[in-house]
């Protein structure tokens, strides 16, 4: 992606509220370079992500504590967030919930990480959130 690609991509994810998979792992590797910034952020049980996570999520604020996390979230409201779960269900719900709660540059991950392509880890080390 160029930089013009890169602004476009940011844009179209930001306002429609979802990204791909084949987006997503070009999101991170343009993150690791330094290019964009966001929180990838977890929102299934700590037993999923045991399962498997993506590479490189920052956050894991489970649906069943999400209630716990609203202060932390709203600390981020201003950063970009894209969300994933395991097929996209949950994500869908939790984007309408923060949107509501005046969110703007959040996204989730539509087909959740069933879908997802890039990198992925059994057994990683759970993120300190």
């Amino acid at each position: 992606m160029a930089t013009n690609d890169l602004k476009e991509t940011k844009e179209r994810i930001f306002s429609s509220g979802q990204i791909k998979s084949e987006e997503l792992e070009k999101l991170l590797k343009y993150r690791n370079d330094g290019k964009i910034d966001f929180k990838l952020i977890d929102i299934r049980e700590i037993y999923e992500y045991s399962d498997r996570s993506i590479d490189d999520t920052d956050l894991l604020y489970p649906t069943t504590l999400f209630h716990k996390y609203i202060d932390k979230l709203n600390e981020m409201k201003d950063e970009n967030i894209i969300l994933y779960c395991r097929t996209g269900n949950r994500t869908g719900q939790v984007l309408s919930i923060l949107k509501r709660m005046g969110f703007e540059n959040v996204a989730h991950l539509t087909q959740g990480i069933v879908e997802y392509a890039g990198k992925t880890s059994k057994n990683a080390k759970i993120p300190e959130n």
